[in-house]
């Protein structure tokens, strides 16, 4: 689906189709919780449960294969040992990409109409901490949207008190008691933060920056779901590391994670 097409058709309707088509190729009517897995967390899926069914995201009616590199290009039904049905999707739309706020969150609302009740909202990111070396994952307590968007329209008023789950939070604290938690800003990227723009984030509130979570947690909390997020620290950001920042670093952060940070999340699913 072309960004003309997402700007003419119903978006709710849209992914109605995405969830019938997942359905239909998976086999499976309705599906429980869903998983977006950014950078340094795609091995949460071998983790959480057996995989009974894989799509390429450019076969589902409004999905687009992943402009960044880290990004599995999938669409995964799993199920888990306790007999629940995932939805994990690597297959993330960023705002940078100039698709349009209702991409972004297509699949979101995808997995809105495929049943789930709950999403789960992985990242890589700068931290802001200087105690969070890379390689830290950290509860999202809350976020700052600095994108100058939403992917509400019209007259569409939704609370965002406690937007991130407190009760999965704790569920988290349970496996994991050294946990931080922090407030994640999205900046619309895709050039990382000017150390002045790191330093505003910091004043107003933020202890990680990225691109991407926000928008998709509105989508999720508008569609009725319960929210988790959380964040992988990949990089110090610009001004709080002495180092210029790359994408290498946050691929070779997040590789150099993954095994610990997958079992975590897989463990945290496993309390749903």
């Amino acid at each position: 689906m072309s960004t003309t097409d997402f700007e003419t058709t119903d978006p709710f309707a849209a992914a109605q189709a995405a969830a019938d088509y997942i359905a239909h190729e998976t086999d499976v009517e309705r599906h429980d919780v869903a998983l977006v897995l950014g950078s340094g967390w795609g091995e949460a899926a071998d983790l959480i449960g057996e995989t009974t069914a894989t799509l390429t995201a450019e076969e589902v009616p409004g999905f687009h294969t992943p402009a960044v590199v880290g990004h599995t290009g999938t669409i995964r039904s799993v199920r888990t040992s306790d007999g629940k049905r995932a939805l994990v999707l690597g297959a993330r739309t960023h705002y940078y990409e100039g698709k349009g706020v209702r991409a972004v969150v297509h699949g979101i609302r995808t997995a809105a109409a495929a049943g789930c009740k709950t999403l789960v909202l992985t990242n890589g990111c700068g931290g802001l901490n200087e105690d969070w070396a890379p390689g830290t994952p950290v509860l999202i307590s809350d976020h700052i949207n600095l994108t100058a968007a939403s992917p509400l329209e019209g007259a569409t008023f939704v609370d965002l008190t406690d937007l991130y789950s407190s009760r999965i939070r704790a569920l988290a604290r349970e496996v994991d008691p050294s946990l931080d938690e922090g407030i994640y800003a999205q900046f619309t990227g895709p050039h990382y933060e000017t150390p002045a723009e790191v330093q505003y984030a910091k004043r107003i509130g933020a202890e990680l920056v990225g691109m991407s979570t926000a928008l998709e947690a509105i989508a999720g909390r508008h569609a009725g779901m319960e929210v988790f997020g959380i964040s992988l620290v990949t990089n110090l950001a610009a001004g709080i590391s002495p180092q210029p920042l790359s994408h290498q670093e946050v691929i070779e952060s997040g590789q150099a994670a993954g095994p610990r940070i997958s079992r975590l999340l897989a463990d945290i699913i496993a309390k749903l």
